[in-house]
């Protein structure tokens, strides 16, 4: 009976036929023109604020390249994957959706589709990366205060061949990618797992070492770090004022890092749920119409770090007008006095 199963499942993965394997053309939409013209708008808006979001926090932040510090480095990183998706990806997604069909044929589609995941898994780890630099720095002192500017550099390049390895390997002949069901946009081809053992194998890869190891790994951190902060306020309060500013940045650039991990996760989570059920549930049961959904959100997400960064840059100014204003009347009692 036990041989007789595993023929059969043998047999039902020679069977299965991934969307662009079958008859018709997987490079034509599958979705009304009207639909693909609105998600051609959409993400003309999505790319143009992302470039220039992006592109501004780069530009001011090489005004103070030298007084970067470690968490700030990490967080222009990140805005050169984000810039990456919308300067190198988002042309080849629009033109596709206002055409109503992919036009970059086989080529162009593994380039989409490598650019896409390199730049999505770079964006991932280096936030990784801010998880816990904010933890080093927030829970151990003694380990974060060593620290410095060329440990970043040195998880920089870290971080770049981590995504290069990841994203290439597909070209190795392990994994592949592909056109997704709506035709008009590549991503990794997660209907591999469908076709063979090995093919879960190298998806379940992908899974662990691109998003759950990581995503793991930033709950930890900022879950010890909300902990820590809670016990360690009043405590703070006892301390000079040097070592009060200190921890207000080093809180400013804490929530800076949760909101844009926040952010990212949110984008990405719904399309990997999408894209797991698309390698593992029944073939082909995810809906044409819904699996767009997911992938136009995650493309959003580039576009939300620059609005983090200023919203936070504008409350911590804030912030510190207001201590500046209650010095200036100090001194001026004294003064007066």
């Amino acid at each position: 009976m036990n041989g007789m199963a595993s023929d059969h499942n043998t047999s039902s993965q020679e069977e299965y036929l991934p969307h662009y394997l079958q008859k018709e053309d997987p490079f034509a939409s599958k979705l009304s023109r009207e639909a693909d013209i609105v998600a051609g708008f959409y993400l003309t808006v999505i790319g143009i604020l992302s470039t220039l979001g992006n592109g501004y926090v780069i530009f001011m932040s090489s005004k103070r390249k030298k007084k970067l510090r470690p968490a700030e480095i990490m967080t222009v990183n990140l805005a050169v994957c984000d810039l990456g998706i919308s300067v190198v990806g988002k042309p080849f997604s629009i033109i596709s959706f206002f055409s109503h069909r992919w036009v970059f044929g086989w080529m162009g589609c593994r380039w989409y589709g490598w650019a896409g995941f390199f730049f999505g898994c770079g964006s991932l780890i280096t936030m990784t990366a801010v998880s816990l630099d904010r933890y080093l720095k927030i829970c151990h002192l003694s380990y974060g205060t060593w620290l410095k500017r060329h440990h970043a550099f040195i998880c920089l390049a870290i971080i770049w061949a981590y995504a290069t390895f990841w994203a290439t390997v597909p070209f190795a002949g392990v994994g592949s990618y592909a056109p997704e069901p709506f035709g008009t946009s590549c991503t990794l081809d997660w209907w591999l797992a469908q076709a063979s053992v090995a093919g879960q194998a190298f998806i379940l890869s992908i899974l662990f070492f691109c998003l759950l190891f990581p995503t793991a790994v930033i709950v930890f951190s900022y879950v010890k770090i909300i902990l820590k902060v809670k016990s360690s306020t009043k405590e703070v309060a006892h301390y000079d004022t040097r070592i009060q500013n200190s921890h207000i940045l080093e809180m400013k650039l804490t929530k800076v890092a949760m909101l844009i991990c926040a952010g990212f996760l949110i984008a990405w989570i719904p399309y990997a749920v999408v894209s797991v059920w698309s390698a593992f549930g029944q073939p082909d049961s995810v809906p044409i119409q819904f699996s767009v959904v997911p992938t136009l959100l995650a493309k959003s997400a580039a576009m939300y770090n620059p609005i983090i960064y200023q919203v936070i840059d504008c409350k911590f100014a804030c912030c510190q007008s207001g201590g500046l204003k209650t010095l200036q009347k100090k001194g001026s009692l004294k003064k007066s006095r």
